[in-house]
C-alpha cells in the first residue's frame, strides 16, 4: 500500500526522499496536483511526496526585479503581490487548471516552473526558463543542492536552473525558486484583423512580427471559436480574427497601435480593443479557454510559424477537430474528438516534415498510459536524457515514468 509524505520543512522532504533511496520506493512529486493530468501518469502504488505544506514569500524586492518563495505557494499568492506593486511575470504563464479539470485557483510556482510553462507573450519574453534565477531542490539520490541566486551573475558553472525547468519533477523535488519581474506595462492594445482563413492569419501575423513594432502578442482565432470569446468585438465578428498586441507608454502604444491597423488594412476589417478588453483577450487565450469545456482530447503543437496553417489544414482533412493559433503560427492548440490512441501517429505525421513536437495535454488516464504524450525524441537525445536522470536520479525514485515510460 502507498504512502503520502507531506512535510512540513525542507528537511523533512530530505528525510522522505532518503527513505525512498533506502528503501528503494519511488515518490511522485506535486504541491496542488493541479497538473497531474498533464503528461503521464506515474505507475500505480506509487508513494506521494505531497509539498503543498511548503509556502510562503521569502524574498520581493520590486526595487531589484526578484522574488523567492517556497515550491508550493500558490500561483494566486504571487500574482496578488506583484499587482500590489504593479509588477507581473513577464512569460505569462498559463493557468491550464480549468482545462485539465483541477480547478481555477489551483497551480504553485514551483509547479510553474517545473512544467516550463509561457502564454502568448514568450514571442517576445522568452519561457519560463528564462526567468528563474535559481532554486533549492533535494535530489533523487537524497542530497539537498542549489543553483544561481538572487541575479544573473551569479549563474556559474552549469545553469542547472534551465535544466530543472520542464524536467516535471523527475530530476530533483524544489523547495524554494527565486524568478525576475518586471513592471506591468503602462498602456496594452490589441489590433484585430478580420481575416478570413488561418493562411491569411499567418500572414498578418508575419508581416506584423517582422516589423519593429514590438509585438508582444500575435494569435489567429478561427471563426467557429470566435463565438467562445467574451470580447464582444471578437465574439461579434462573423469572421476569423487575428489579433496583434503591443504593450508600453501611452504615447508608443498608440503609434504603434495605428501603424500595424495600416499595415494590416489589407487583410481585412481592423479594430482595436483598450487595456481591459486586451486584457480579457489575452488572458482567454494564454488559458485556452475556448477548449475547457467538452471531453475532446487537446493536443499543443509547436511547429515553425510559416507552416502553422498548412499543418493543422493536413490534420483537419483527416480527423477534424478545431485549431487555436498563438506564437504567430508557431503553437497551435488542437481539439480533437477523444479516440483511443488520441490520433498521435497521425497527428505526428502531420508536423514531421515540418519539425516541431507535438504534445498531448488532455486526455483520459487509460490514453496517456499507452500513448507517448510527449514527443519521443531521436535515440541521441533520449540516450542523454536518460544519462542526466541517472545522474539526479540513480534508482528512479521521483516521478518513475512521469515524461517517458520506464523513466
Amino acid at each position: 500500500m502507498s504512502e503520502i509524505f507531506k512535510p512540513d520543512t525542507n528537511d523533512q522532504v530530505l528525510e522522505a526522499v532518503k527513505w525512498a533511496v533506502a528503501e528503494e520506493q519511488s515518490l511522485d512529486v506535486y504541491g496542488h496536483a493541479s497538473k497531474r493530468q498533464y503528461g503521464r501518469p506515474c505507475p500505480d502504488g506509487v508513494n506521494g511526496l505531497d509539498l503543498s505544506n511548503l509556502t510562503g514569500i521569502s524574498l520581493y524586492e520590486p526595487g531589484e526585479l526578484v522574488m523567492s518563495a517556497a515550491a508550493a505557494t500558490p500561483m494566486s499568492e504571487i500574482q496578488n503581490a506583484l499587482e500590489e506593486s504593479k509588477q507581473r511575470l513577464a512569460f505569462e504563464p498559463p493557468n491550464l487548471g480549468p482545462l485539465l479539470g483541477s480547478g481555477e485557483g489551483a497551480g504553485t510556482v514551483g509547479g510553474m516552473f517545473a512544467c516550463n510553462m509561457a502564454g502568448p507573450r514568450r514571442i517576445s519574453a522568452g519561457s519560463a526558463r528564462d526567468h528563474i534565477l535559481g532554486f533549492h531542490a533535494v535530489s533523487g539520490r537524497g542530497e539537498i543542492f542549489k543553483s544561481g541566486g538572487r541575479v544573473v551573475k551569479n549563474v556559474t558553472g552549469f545553469d542547472l536552473s534551465k535544466l530543472i525547468a520542464g524536467s516535471f519533477g523527475t530530476l530533483a523535488a524544489m523547495t524554494e525558486v527565486t524568478f525576475k519581474v518586471l513592471p506591468e506595462p503602462e498602456k496594452s492594445r490589441t489590433v484585430l484583423v478580420m481575416t478570413n482563413d488561418g493562411a491569411a492569419g499567418v500572414s498578418a501575423m508575419t508581416e506584423a512580427l517582422h516589423g519593429s513594432y514590438e509585438v508582444s502578442g500575435a494569435a489567429h482565432l478561427p471563426a467557429d471559436i470566435v463565438s467562445r470569446s467574451g470580447v464582444s468585438y471578437v465574439r461579434d465578428a462573423g469572421s476569423a480574427v487575428t489579433a496583434i498586441r503591443v504593450e508600453g507608454p501611452g504615447p508608443s502604444v498608440e503609434y504603434r497601435a495605428n501603424a500595424l491597423k495600416e499595415l494590416l488594412s489589407g487583410y481585412g476589417e481592423t479594430e482595436e480593443l483598450h487595456t481591459a478588453n486586451t486584457q480579457t483577450l489575452w488572458r482567454e487565450m494564454r488559458d485556452v479557454s475556448y477548449f475547457v469545456s467538452g471531453d475532446e482530447q487537446i493536443w499543443r503543437l509547436s511547429v515553425p510559424p510559416a507552416d502553422g496553417a498548412s499543418v493543422v489544414e493536413k490534420i483537419q482533412e483527416t480527423l477534424g477537430g478545431r485549431a487555436l493559433f498563438d506564437w504567430g503560427g508557431g503553437l497551435i492548440w488542437l481539439a480533437l474528438d477523444a479516440r483511443s490512441d488520441a490520433a498521435h501517429n497521425d497527428v505526428r505525421t502531420a508536423i514531421q516534415s515540418v519539425g516541431g513536437h507535438a504534445t498531448l495535454i488532455r486526455a483520459a488516464l487509460d490514453v496517456r498510459r499507452k500513448v507517448p504524450v510527449f514527443h519521443p525524441q531521436p535515440e541521441v537525445l533520449a540516450q542523454l536524457a536518460v544519462r542526466v536522470k541517472k545522474s539526479f536520479d540513480p534508482k528512479g525514485v521521483l516521478c518513475p515514468g512521469r515524461m517517458v515510460e520506464g523513466v
